[in-house]
């Protein structure tokens, strides 16, 4: 994207964030829910379909302005940016890379205005950090393939209008091999979406356990029109949607930061702000110090990514990285706060909360360090 309009774009998302977001917060956690009018702008904005290609809709930005636009749609809470973000990343990235062009055709436009939602069916009891020991399978049956079994924690689930489902195709074939993808409408026979799960924190942001009952779905509905693909589609997804989330984790970090030092300022102890209190200064500076330094990561991470030269170490680093970083930032804004920290509807309380998942979904922090051990080792083998 030309940078000029780049920039226009990031200053109308910040401004939409802290003008129309954030002060719906309350709203938003008291409801679990985010109010139509935030998602009827966000769909006119392109925020469906930002890192789709344009030739289908989207806004096709690059791994480097996707995370510094992620950077400010991290600045409230996660959910607003989880009611878009299975669209651009985990799902829809499916399509873009793996899909067949009528595949793309039929999905991409209608995902980047927001008039579908998609889902990334990959998680099972069991099978959660690897891929590889899904036992979701899909039998070839004619031109169909009846698709049985289960999946949990699937993001946006109650809202999807697709599935982007990864099954067992072959059950002979080794861990890694032998699965494949499949889009899989919710309206379909046989799909059965649960309640939506009751959570630490993230109001607003549903995910619900999906069940396949005999689920038949036509031959063309594999992705990429072949079997076998489904866990290099699902790894190369998950490798963009770490450095994304990342990037949402740092927003999230300099929003906390941004509270803490208010707060700071303005309590008082014995007559004084607590800001001249040099343990809280402490506190503040280990934080700022924390997010200067996951913000550069970020952003050096995406540049190699664009590149090419590094689309697996740097994203695990900083997706690593960043979500211990944005939960030791929100621990220590508590600490800042002190009893007040520590009571509903602050948002500090609430973003304690919020936090603590990013060191879990797409690949947790000790998946994250096998990786990059892993490659570590590549490099001298």
């Amino acid at each position: 994207m030309d940078p000029n309009v780049f920039d226009d774009v990031l200053r109308t998302v910040r401004d939409f964030v802290r003008n129309e977001v954030v002060p719906a917060e309350d709203e938003i956690d008291e409801t679990n829910a985010i109010p139509q009018r935030v998602r009827e702008t966000a769909a006119e904005m392109g925020l469906f379909g930002f890192a789709l290609p344009e030739e289908y809709g989207g806004l096709g930005l690059s791994m480097s302005e996707d995370v510094r636009l992620a950077m400010e749609l991290g600045y409230t809470v996660p959910a607003f940016r989880s009611m878009f973000g299975t669209n651009n990343g985990i799902a829809g990235q499916v399509i873009v890379k793996y899909g067949t062009e009528k595949q793309k055709q039929a999905w991409l436009p209608r995902l980047a205005a927001g008039e579908a939602i998609a889902s990334f069916a990959l998680t099972e009891d069991g099978a959660g950090s690897d891929p590889s020991s899904v036992r979701t399978k899909a039998v070839r049956d004619g031109d169909e393939y009846v698709i049985s079994g289960a999946k949990r924690f699937i993001t946006n689930a109650p809202q999807a209008d697709l599935l982007v489902v990864f099954a067992r195709t072959d059950q002979e074939a080794e861990a890694h091999q032998g699965i494949s993808v499949f889009l899989v409408e919710t309206g379909l026979d046989g799909v059965r979406i649960g309640p939506p799960n009751a959570k630490m924190g993230q109001a607003g942001a549903h995910t619900a356990e999906v069940f396949f009952d005999d689920v038949r779905v036509p031959a063309e509905a594999i992705v990429g029109g072949q079997e076998g693909t489904g866990f290099a589609a699902a790894m190369s997804s998950l490798t963009r949607g770490r450095l994304h989330i990342a990037a949402i984790c740092v927003g999230l970090a300099g929003r906390i930061v941004e509270e803490s030092v208010r707060y700071a300022a303005e309590a008082e102890q014995g007559g004084k702000p607590i800001s001249r209190f040099q343990l809280v200064q402490a506190l503040l500076a280990e934080s700022q110090a924390e997010l200067y330094a996951g913000r550069s990561m970020v952003l050096e991470a995406a540049r190699e990514y664009d590149s090419g030269a590094d689309t697996r170490l740097a994203p695990s680093c900083a997706k690593l990285f960043c979500s211990e970083m944005v939960s030791r930032v929100a621990d220590r804004a508590v600490q800042v706060h002190g009893g007040s920290g520590y009571m509903r509807g602050v948002p500090v309380e609430r973003f304690y909360r919020d936090s603590r998942v990013f060191r879990i979904y797409e690949g947790t922090s000790e998946i994250q360090k096998l990786i990059i051990a892993k490659q570590l080792l590549r490099q001298i083998s």
